[in-house]
């Protein structure tokens, strides 16, 4: 088998892992997959037995990437800042030092005083296009809106936020999208571009503090008013392009998902329409039914033993919050898509325990606010029936439709 037979066959398990998990939960013990080089976890209760467990299950290896960088990539990367461990793939009192300006920068208060510019800046796309009768979602709205709720957190111009998007995104195609030689050498160099765009950020708060979150990092992770050490921009620009991204891309594709499934059961968005006060829970069963981040790396800091299988130390495993979510021992039809389910805020499409998304209720915030807008702006709403299916992109790190062309 060739390598690009290999990539077609890894690439259609990613767009669909499902069938996969299935079989993964029904299995003995833990099943291997050479595809993911890990054990996978797959059943809920083992999922939270591992998230709980940081000790022995390390987060280290949480983003290792998918594909090998060429030397041009390799030449170009040292231009920028990084690689640092962030929250993602840090343990023990270093994940605690990275979770804390996080904790702070996204509490509730926090969250609720960003709701009224994320509804502004929602209801600016919408106006972009609902006089068109159509549109391409994806392009016109979720790949916009989180940019621009995480900028303004952050800090950052919202002349910079495209700028930032797309390095983000540049960053996730480098790291686990197979690129030909010429194309990870662009994607290097706009990686690079963003890293020194948030040291200009990350050097002009140590100077200027404001009300944001990048002088909240400044202020926590280099404490003191000296001017910044090399090493503390590599892990401050690390640290920030970590937070950018997690917080633009997963709720990018949570709210492409979200809008798939409800368009493709037109009774569910009628009930919607209908009654509004389900958006809540339209919500919470959209992020447990198809989220976003479906599987993260661990690696065993001992020899475990973990659902009766024996692992030594330095084992890979793939823990899918995705499969956990579909769990045939927690939720009734669980691959079922419902919006009335009772109950189901429980689920992992936002983590558990230490390693909980800080952000998860700013996402949810602005899922509701784009059900809320949608319903009332374009009820009409309709997948675009001329159109193929929409297909989802092959990766487990944001998993959403590569496009959604809708109608009204």
């Amino acid at each position: 088998m060739t390598w690009h037979d290999d990539q077609a066959r890894r690439d259609e398990l990613y767009r669909d892992p499902y069938p996969l998990y299935d079989r993964a939960r029904r299995a003995e013990g833990l099943m291997y997959v050479p595809e993911f080089d890990a054990w996978l976890v797959a059943r809920d209760r083992d999922v939270r037995e591992v998230l709980l467990r940081a000790e022995d299950f390390s987060s280290a290896n949480a983003l290792l990437p998918d594909i090998p960088l060429s030397q041009a990539a390799l030449g170009v990367l040292p231009r920028g800042f990084g690689p640092r461990p962030t929250v993602v793939s840090s343990d023990g009192a270093a994940h605690r030092r990275h979770r804390a300006p996080l904790n702070r920068g996204l509490s509730a208060g926090r969250v609720a005083a960003l709701v009224p510019y994320a509804r502004t800046c929602a209801s600016e796309l919408v106006d972009g296009f609902a006089a068109d009768g159509s549109a391409e979602l994806v392009a016109a709205y979720a790949r916009q809106l989180p940019g621009m709720v995480v900028g303004r957190l952050i800090g950052l111009d919202p002349a910079d936020v495209p700028a930032a998007v797309h390095g983000g995104y540049r960053a996730e195609e480098l790291l686990f999208r197979p690129l030909p030689p010429e194309g990870q050498l662009a994607a290097a160099e706009d990686v690079v571009a963003l890293q020194h765009l948030l040291d200009g950020y990350v050097r002009d708060r140590r100077a200027h503090p404001r009300d944001d979150m990048c002088s909240a990092m400044v202020a926590a992770l280099a404490p003191g008013d000296d001017e910044l050490t090399l090493e503390q921009r590599h892990e401050l620009v690390t640290s920030l392009q970590n937070l950018l991204i997690a917080g633009f891309l997963t709720t990018s594709a949570l709210i492409g998902t979200m809008l798939l499934h409800l368009l493709a059961d037109r009774r569910q968005w009628r009930m919607l329409r209908a009654d509004p006060s389900l958006a809540p829970a339209a919500v919470e069963e959209a992020v447990r039914h198809d989220t976003a981040i479906q599987a993260f790396r661990r690696i065993t800091t001992r020899p475990v033993t973990l659902a009766g299988t024996k692992l030594p130390a330095g084992a890979a495993v793939l823990v899918a919050y995705g499969s956990g979510n579909r769990d045939e021992e927690r939720y009734e039809r669980p691959g079922e898509f419902d919006i009335t389910r009772p109950g189901n805020r429980q689920h992992l499409a936002f983590g558990y325990g230490t390693h909980g998304c800080p952000g998860s209720q700013l996402a949810r915030e602005q899922l509701r606010l784009t059900l809320d807008l949608f319903v009332r702006r374009v009820p009409e709403l309709r997948l675009d029936a001329d159109r193929p299916p929409p297909r989802m992109r092959p990766t487990l790190i944001h998993r959403s439709p590569q496009d959604l062309y809708v109608t009204w």
